[in-house]
């Protein structure tokens, strides 16, 4: 009766895609975590078991020598494994970095607030979000920020924007590695019926085209003869992240200030709230994923806890508030 079950992609008898389903349709509230090399065929593989109901991933290294010797893979697998496990606990995966009341003004700009460590907990004190008023200027510009969960999230909301995507460029950065973020967008462009890829440095943003962060690369908004263009960064990870969705959400409100909207879905740790906290500065709105829908309930609960969010909401009403504010509408 464990609490997470590791399964990989490649098994002698019985690989990992036949075997889901079938462990899943024993134990409905199983959590499983995929694990697989950096291949494309397995990213593939990967991807599809989160549409079956894996919790999320974790690719390894290829060798059994480089497995025992990863100290970056034995954190990773430690640190899904805690956080996915306490779904025993609560029914869903708990915040991952959960905070009690603070003045967002003060905690911020500090590393304090970004570097807290994980905390499961239950359900947050509702009454200790406080909501900001949605900015009055139209958004022009879709920003995504995500993590655990984050391929199922961006397929449900990508998949029912279609005019939203048609009149504004979408930008998005999940935590995933190299090949991995090539599949997605690939999915992404089949679920969205819109063009979607892995973004490139000097592409010009355009609206009616999804933007992908690729893995091992930030991507930075920039202006190159007055064009916004994407810019991509092999600078240190942020959050341990690379990409992380930090340099978007900063660089963005830089650029496009109040025609920015934000989403941040769900994900572990605290990235996206720094990011956010510039957008809104810049005049831009921000969207938080609630707890309930998320798979981990980190990163949109730092944004939403610490009164950045001008709304906080389950995953399928969240396109239908986009639709409403790129429509012009305020609620």
């Amino acid at each position: 009766n464990p609490d997470v079950l590791i399964l990989d992609v490649t098994m002698p008898d019985l690989d990992g895609i036949t075997a889901l389903p079938l462990l899943l349709q024993k134990r409905r509230d199983l959590v499983v975590l995929m694990v697989s090399t950096l291949t494309r065929r397995n990213a593939e593989i990967s991807l599809h078991a989160l549409s079956l109901g894996a919790a999320d991933y974790i690719p390894k290294p290829e060798s059994d020598r480089e497995l025992r010797d990863s100290e970056s893979f034995r954190r990773e697998l430690i640190e899904k494994i805690r956080v996915l496990g306490s779904r025993r606990k609560h029914g869903r995966v708990a915040a991952s970095a959960r905070i009690n009341s603070f003045d967002a003004r003060l905690n911020l700009n500090s590393e304090t607030f970004l570097d807290t460590p994980a905390i499961a907990a239950g359900a947050p004190d509702a009454g200790r979000i406080a909501l900001r008023p949605f900015p009055p200027a139209t958004p022009r510009v879709l920003l995504i920020g995500c993590s655990t969960g984050g391929p199922q999230a961006l397929n449900a909301i990508l998949g029912t924007i279609g005019k939203v995507i048609d009149n504004a460029p979408v930008l998005i950065t999940q935590h995933m590695p190299p090949t991995f973020t090539t599949i997605l967008a690939e999915h992404l462009a089949r679920t969205s019926g819109r063009p979607a890829a892995e973004a490139k440095h000097g592409d010009l943003i355009r609206a009616g085209r999804i933007y992908l962060a690729p893995g091992g690369l930030h991507m930075r908004i920039a202006r190159s003869d007055g064009e916004p263009v994407i810019a991509l960064d092999d600078g240190p990870p942020v959050h341990f992240c690379k990409p992380a969705v930090d340099p978007l959400f900063a660089s963005a409100a830089a650029v496009w200030g109040p025609w920015n909207l934000a989403l941040v879905l769900t994900g572990m740790g605290a990235d996206g709230a720094r990011g956010a906290a510039q957008l809104v500065a810049a005049g831009g709105g921000v969207i938080a994923q609630d707890e309930a829908s998320s798979v981990v309930w980190g990163m949109p609960g730092r944004v939403a806890q610490a009164g950045l969010a001008s709304a906080v909401l389950p995953l399928n009403q969240i396109a239908p508030k986009v639709m409403r504010l790129f429509s012009g509408g305020r609620s």
